[in-house]
């Protein structure tokens, strides 16, 4: 039994850090603008996609920079058309329309360049699980962990050590007072969804090896990491860490111990309950309305 316990942590770690990293670009970009890529999940299967089409020709390792700078491009394509027109007009949701209608368009040019079949995506690491302890991990799992909490780290040290990043510190404090300050807020803002997108990009490529990859990936995943983000708190870094996590080992715990067919289920449960009782999230913190 205990071997089984470890067993459902450890495989429930590596899903709740990649839930992580794309729940960690929804809080980049509502820190910065109070707004959300709704296309996160399309944006994982295009990392994935591009870092399977450059696989050939450059191998895992280098296509990863590349899938990155994809992402970031991406991201300001979305900034720029989806949600900085709904910006200046000042429309409160017009954002959410524009960005899950810019996910469509993504999904459906995808599925006309690389078709509605899932592929397989060939490993980098050797695929014969490592024992620790009682129980067994792939080694790619264990480069899912340390991907994404290397990117988390270098995002926070950018942000803490660099000039570009103390002023998107700034902006996620008080936008307002940030741009009276100098700093051009539309350019952080276009930064954090370039950033955004690159993470998630990021992810995509960290977990198609682990998963099929196909243009529809991205949609069961860019809803869970939304229930992170939820969960965890939209303003906490340390808050989509745990939450997904929790989430992770929850379905996973599920999907062992009762049947595969119910692990959406207690995230959800969680995510309501969270909801209910703190709906800034369990690390979040409530916003301030100006007056």
């Amino acid at each position: 039994m205990d071997g089984l316990l470890l067993q459902v942590l450890l495989s429930g770690i590596s899903m709740g850090m990649i839930y992580a990293v794309i729940a960690f670009g929804y809080q980049l970009t509502f820190a910065t603008s109070t707004t959300l890529n709704f296309g996160q999940g399309e944006a994982l299967a295009l990392g994935a996609l591009v870092g399977l089409t450059l696989y050939p020709y450059v191998g895992y390792w280098a296509a990863i920079p590349l899938v990155m700078l994809f992402g970031a491009l991406q991201g300001v394509v979305v900034e720029r058309i989806a949600v900085r027109p709904a910006m200046k007009i000042k429309s409160e949701f017009g954002w959410i329309m524009s960005t899950i209608a810019l996910a469509i368009i993504f999904k459906n040019v995808a599925e006309n360049i690389w078709g509605k079949d899932d592929m397989k995506f060939p490993s980098p690491l050797p695929e014969t699980p490592l024992q620790i302890g009682s129980a067994f991990v792939m080694p790619m799992e264990l480069l899912v962990v340390g991907g994404a909490i290397l990117l988390m780290l270098a995002v926070e040290f950018f942000n803490r050590k660099t000039i570009f990043g103390k002023a998107v510190v700034a902006t996620s404090s008080d936008r307002d007072a940030a741009g009276l300050m100098g700093i051009n807020t539309g350019s952080v803002i276009t930064f954090s969804y370039a950033l955004s997108s690159m993470t998630a990009a990021f992810a995509g490529i960290l977990v198609a090896p682990l998963t099929l990859t196909g243009a529809s990936m991205g949609v069961a995943l860019g809803l869970k990491a939304f229930a992170v983000a939820i969960i965890g708190g939209l303003t906490s870094g340390v808050g989509v860490i745990v939450g997904g996590i929790i989430l992770g080992v929850t379905e996973t715990a599920t999907g062992f111990f009762l049947s595969t067919g119910y692990k959406d289920v207690p995230g959800l449960v969680l995510l309501l309950i969270v909801l209910m009782i703190k709906p800034a999230g369990i690390f979040g913190r409530a916003a301030i309305k100006k007056v």
